[in-house]
């Protein structure tokens, strides 16, 4: 894998408050277009901007999606002696959170960061014959807080 940074757009649905509300979304993801199109909610005469990232995914694209189009490639590489990071940035409430972690006990929710353990500790078992370490670091900053 060569070495890049690469850019991945993920757009959550509408909160149960936001749809109470009778909001609209204004971001409309393109998965096969990796293209993100946003309209100014005060002139939807205005023609839309159009943005380009290496993946985008909409609200409907599962985690495992996720996981197999960004992630997966990223631990491969790790596994195979590389360097790898994903970092998670956004504003607070856009699903940093529910992207990364999900829900651990669920299958389709669990998010990145189980799925990584899942890829490393399966390749561990496929290699019997080698002695591995393993060492993550994760890190969070809110509120001007590291963790």
């Amino acid at each position: 894998m060569s070495e890049a940074v690469k850019v991945a757009i993920r757009s959550r649905p509408l909160v149960p408050k936001e749809v109470e509300d009778q909001r609209e979304s204004i971001i409309r993801a393109d998965h096969s277009r990796r293209e993100v199109q946003i309209t100014n909610p005060k002139d939807s005469n205005q023609d839309p901007k159009t943005f380009s990232f290496d993946n985008v995914f909409n609200p409907s694209i599962s985690q495992e999606t996720i996981y197999n189009e960004t992630a997966f490639p990223i631990v491969d590489s790790v596994l195979q002696g590389y360097n790898g990071t994903i970092f998670a940035y956004g504003q607070t409430g856009t699903g940093k959170t529910y992207t990364m972690e999900g829900k651990i006990n669920s299958e389709e929710s669990k998010g990145i960061i189980p799925r990584a353990f899942e890829q490393i500790f399966k390749f561990i078992e496929s290699v019997p014959d080698k002695q591995i370490l393993v060492r993550v670091s994760f890190l969070e900053i809110f509120n001007v807080e590291v963790r």
